[in-house]
């Protein structure tokens, strides 16, 4: 009987050791300070489009930031962000996606919500001018969490989200990349200069007033891509992920790579057993780099609005804002800071 009781005090104090890791806060206390975190692509970014992917960032931060000081949802705050970034024509998603070998835009995006987990997706989607809005209806409208394809534009068709002329999303830019690739011979699995043009996607992250996360992803994926071929920013713990009970995280980069080392997933499960944002999306970022020797790139918000913020390809464009000031950055290292200015 004495070493039982001996072995229940033991096992009793260990108890907690075994437990995973939790940071949520408790919502009913406070209100939250909320905070928006988006991305424009990782990858080998040319120099002369620097200044508009940090622009263009810049600009859908205050979009989906004012969203979310007015008391609107995280969910709303990361459509509004990714859908001004689809229309941007210096992001590779809607208006500016990269071509298929045949010369064509196929889009990918996915949306998710931390509260519930609650997800959506598209993949392989043609003549839609936002992606991540017909991800969403996807998730508040069918039992599903993926649609692909032609059975992706006939869902839109029939719920109000028109379709542009065919080649409409084209630009030029898009079209010099693919030339430029045929003629060069790139390789399909690679990302950099033997694959010329963005292979980057968009993604936004947030954090509402009321304590709740959500994340959006949206892409035209990689240049020169294989008709038909689906990217990780479609498949929910690869490209996007939401949970209010840890964190959101939208990853960019090389899709082959970020699905097989599911990597949104991999950062939450690093922060579930104790790590900060920033570390986890780091260490598992340099992880999958030295295992599988391919590039990516993460952002990752909290569920108390810490950000993660890491890349291991040359460049990744990124912004984020909270209470007035608003931080980007593009280069390895590079943290600035203005104060943040409403637009009327």
């Amino acid at each position: 009987m004495k070493y039982d009781l001996r072995i229940f005090i033991i096992l009793k104090r260990l108890w907690p050791l075994n437990k995973v890791h939790s940071t949520a806060p408790d919502k009913s206390t406070c209100e939250m300070e909320p905070i928006l975190l988006v991305h424009g692509g990782a990858g080998n970014i040319p120099n002369e489009r620097v200044p508009g992917k940090l622009t263009g960032c810049k600009k859908s931060v205050q979009i989906g930031y004012k969203i979310l000081k007015n008391g609107g949802s995280a969910l709303d705050a990361v459509e509004a962000a990714v859908r001004y970034m689809e229309d941007d024509e210096n992001f590779n998603a809607g208006y500016g996606s990269v071509l298929n070998l045949d010369g064509e835009v196929e889009m990918d995006a996915s949306i998710m919500i931390g509260s519930n987990l609650n997800a959506g997706a598209v993949t392989v989607v043609r003549d839609i001018k936002n992606p991540i809005s017909l991800a969403r209806l996807v998730m508040e409208k069918t039992p599903h969490v993926l649609l692909a394809g032609a059975g992706a534009n006939k869902f839109a068709s029939e719920n109000g989200i028109s379709t542009v002329e065919p080649g409409s999303l084209v630009t030029k830019a898009a079209q010099q990349a693919l030339e430029n690739f045929k003629r060069k011979g790139g390789s399909l699995t690679e990302i950099g200069h033997k694959n010329p043009g963005d292979v980057g996607t968009v993604g936004a992250v947030a954090l509402d007033v009321n304590g709740n996360l959500a994340a959006a992803t949206s892409t035209g994926g990689i240049n020169g891509k294989m008709v038909g071929r689906s990217s990780d920013t479609c498949m929910i713990g690869s490209g996007t992920y939401a949970d209010d009970e840890v964190a959101a995280i939208s990853t960019t980069g090389h899709g082959e790579t970020i699905a097989k080392f599911c990597l949104a997933n991999s950062i939450i499960r690093e922060m579930m057993h104790g790590q900060s944002a920033q570390d986890a999306t780091e260490d598992v970022l340099k992880k999958m780099t030295a295992r599988l020797n391919n590039t990516a790139g993460a952002i990752t918000l909290d569920n108390k609005g810490e950000v993660g913020i890491f890349f291991t390809s040359e460049k990744m464009s990124w912004a984020y804002r909270k209470e007035d000031l608003l931080h980007f950055g593009i280069f390895p290292n590079q943290h600035e800071t203005e104060d943040a200015i409403e637009d009327n």
